[in-house]
């Protein structure tokens, strides 16, 4: 079975993008699923059984999405392989713009939209950094200036990936994508494989429940992440001033 992790921003157009990627795969005589995985809800597995495509749902619910990730995607490749899948994506939360949910020899994407803003790619962490391939979206609600520069700026975040504009409504450039995923190497399991980038860290006294505010409620982790405070200026005297 060939895997596929699919990570980008909230709303970026990830299952939009999935989905036409998918009907071309399956148009070729490929079969394929989708582990979608979520923080709170998610109503995007009825859009893929809609679609005939079969999906498993994961709600991370208060645990740190991409830790929810780690330790239940073997599983779910476990679920796909069971199911005679050719492919077996897995489409992320991408909350924090710090996610890292891509593997070693896993063919990765992350998917950004035009619409996110021209600083959007500089702010966005692994998850973008460390894709095979990266896709963006809605270019077509923006000017080709605005698709040039926001192109540019993320090129310059990841240089070693493959860019491509894809049209989650349309589908165009859909099939170029699925082209590019169909040399995805097969595997037969994830045991002992390896993170592209550690996971953030989910070692602190709030992790585990603490609501309580205050330097004594915290752990040392925390202690030493501190704002640096500037020292406050010197307020002139009155009648310093003139007009």
């Amino acid at each position: 079975m060939r895997f596929v992790t699919f990570a980008g921003p909230p709303s970026a157009g990830k299952t939009s993008v999935a989905l036409r990627t998918a009907e071309n795969l399956a148009a070729a005589g490929f079969r394929v699923g989708v582990v979608k995985f979520d923080c709170i809800s998610t109503t995007d597995d009825e859009t893929y059984r809609k679609k005939g495509i079969p999906v498993l749902t994961g709600i991370s619910g208060s645990l740190c999405p991409d830790h929810y990730f780690i330790t239940n995607i073997e599983r779910c490749v476990e679920w796909g392989l069971s199911r005679n899948l050719d492919f077996l994506y897995s489409e992320s939360a991408g909350l924090c713009n710090r996610c890292s949910p891509h593997i070693k020899g896993i063919k990765s994407l992350c998917v950004i939209d035009c619409l996110s803003g021209v600083n959007t790619p500089k702010k966005i962490g692994p998850m973008l950094l460390f894709a095979d391939m990266v896709v963006i979206t809605k270019g077509d609600i923006v000017s080709q200036a605005e698709r040039e520069v926001f192109a540019f700026r993320a090129r310059k975040a990841n240089k070693n990936a493959r860019f491509l504009f894809v049209n989650g409504l349309t589908g165009e450039g859909s099939s170029v994508l699925a082209r590019f995923l169909a040399d995805t190497p097969e595997i037969t399991g994830l045991e002992h494989e390896r993170m592209r980038f550690p996971l953030p860290q989910a070692l602190c006294s709030y992790c585990l429940g603490e609501t309580r505010i205050g330097e004594d409620y915290e752990t040392a982790s925390l202690l030493h992440q501190k704002i640096a405070i500037p020292e406050a200026e010197p307020v002139p005297e009155a009648g310093l001033w003139k007009a």
